[in-house]
């Protein structure tokens, strides 16, 4: 999830060996040529072992198609375009999260971790050549328009993205501050498409958001970047203060939080449990393999904690939900999380030629379970609405070769003991006269309102009360 370097340049270029003078002109450039000969060499005997002996007849075959490409398309094509497409074909065509990025791609998703560009505040991903929204960003331009986790993107200014891989789109929707866009969508449940208009502005996320309710301290975290665990410190202690010194407890809202860096994960559950594993990662070379730990301090001093996820809450997210969840910290409310269990790393290109953002990893919680296209399962069902529209729901199991989910735990998670009492009375809708959703309005949030129940009964029980909370 974080930037490193990779050499990976001889993978990017290898496949266009027997393409033809110019490329393997390109490959003796880059000290690929020889790289080849090794893979292929004949052995003792004079025969080239099976293994690559089959990998040199697909490269010849790479080249073959190649040249007739070249050649023979309707129109004349450039020898970057066709690379740049065999790789972001290679990369996608592995899992959903891989992916190819030219250096104007790379440049402009780095510029975007600064907050400097115009968009409009969506996380979207590629299914079967479908454009699918994962999350609306707290605060933009696409929440404020009511797009939701699921929607289709079918149309950007009246253009079909039909055959637009998942870079172009986002370069479609990116551009000048202040720029009218109208996105095409298509949602479950409704039969016409539905025509959006936006105005792009400078994407700044507000990370960390914050009240408090009563005594109860309620911190939202909308991604996990390079502040997310100071700003929510910071956030604590400022709504502690607020409250005269004491709270009852604390909800942190992880609803559609993407997630982001893996070290900010870590960290956020440093502020909640003080010691054992949070997480570990299992990469396909054991010596890449990560396990770990807190060592932090419970900045709340043991107070009740409500963790708020639903099918938005993926990746970073679902590793603070779930590490929370086995050390039985939280009491997790909402809706089954997207169940994104692996791990990116984005390696930059010698060259100046992009990078490639490559699934390396998968992750586990501390019980050992792997969430991949599962999800975390809230300890306390609870609904957003009266319609169960789970179905509609995109979740990471619902994308095209998702990775396997091996290697954990089996079977069944035990069933917790330790829920409060008021969990049983818990309604996991709203009754029927309650108020249609309004991010501006709590009294509105049905499981926001469900959270805050489960707190102050928790507060309010013997074994749960705190002398104080320093």
């Amino acid at each position: 999830m974080k930037l490193r370097h990779g050499l990976l340049l001889g993978a990017t270029f290898l496949a266009g060996a027997a393409a033809g003078p110019e490329i393997g002109h390109l490959l003796r450039s880059h000290g690929i040529a020889s790289a080849l000969a090794q893979e292929t060499a004949p052995d003792a005997a004079g025969k080239a072992p099976a293994g690559r002996a089959e990998t040199y007849r697909l490269l010849n075959l790479f080249g073959y198609v190649f040249e007739r490409v070249r050649a023979d398309y309707v129109e004349p094509t450039t020898d970057r375009d066709l690379i740049n497409n065999s790789l972001n074909g290679m990369l996608t065509g592995l899992d959903p999260h891989s992916s190819y990025m030219t250096a104007k791609q790379f440049s402009d998703m780095q510029v975007q971790t600064k907050g400097q560009f115009g968009g409009l505040g969506l996380e979207v991903t590629s299914d079967a050549g479908l454009i699918k929204v994962m999350t609306p960003m707290d605060g933009t331009p696409a929440s404020r328009a009511g797009i939701k986790t699921g929607d289709l993107i079918i149309a950007i200014n009246g253009k079909s993205l039909d055959g637009i891989d998942l870079n172009d789109a986002v370069d479609r929707m990116r551009g000048e501050p202040n720029t009218k866009i109208t996105l095409t969508l298509k949602r479950q449940g409704v039969d016409k498409p539905l025509d959006v208009t936006m105005t792009r502005e400078i994407i700044h996320i507000q990370v960390v958001r914050s009240a408090l309710y009563g005594k109860t301290a309620y911190i939202r975290l909308a991604s996990f970047d390079e502040e997310t665990e100071s700003g929510m410190r910071d956030a604590f202690n400022k709504l502690k203060k607020q409250a005269g010194g004491t709270l009852n407890g604390v909800i942190l809202d992880l609803r559609n939080d993407p997630g982001g860096l893996l070290d900010q994960a870590v960290a956020v559950c440093d502020d909640f449990i003080t010691s054992g594993e949070v997480v570990s990662t299992r990469a396909r070379h054991p010596q890449d393999s990560q396990r770990m730990d807190a060592h932090g301090t419970d900045i709340t001093g043991g107070l009740p904690l409500v963790v708020l996820i639903n099918e938005g809450s993926a990746s970073a997210s679902e590793i603070v939900a779930g590490a929370l969840q086995d050390h039985r910290r939280s009491i997790t409310l909402g809706v089954r999380s997207f169940g994104k269990g692996s791990v990116q790393t984005v390696m930059p290109l010698p060259g100046d030629n992009g990078a490639i953002r490559l699934t390396t990893a998968r992750y586990y919680t501390p019980s050992g379970r792997s969430i991949q296209g599962l999800g975390i399962v809230p300890d306390i069902k609870v609904r957003e609405t009266r319609e169960d529209d789970s179905k509609f729901m995109l979740r990471e199991g619902d994308l095209n070769h998702i990775i396997k989910n091996q290697g954990g735990t089996q079977g069944a998670s035990q069933p917790r003991t330790d829920l409060p009492p008021i969990a049983k009375s818990i309604p996991d809708a709203p009754p029927a006269k309650w108020p249609a959703f309004d991010p501006t309005k709590p009294d509105t949030d049905f499981q926001l309102q469900q959270g805050l129940k489960v707190v102050q009964a928790m507060a309010a029980a013997p074994s749960q009360k705190r002398a104080d909370n320093q």
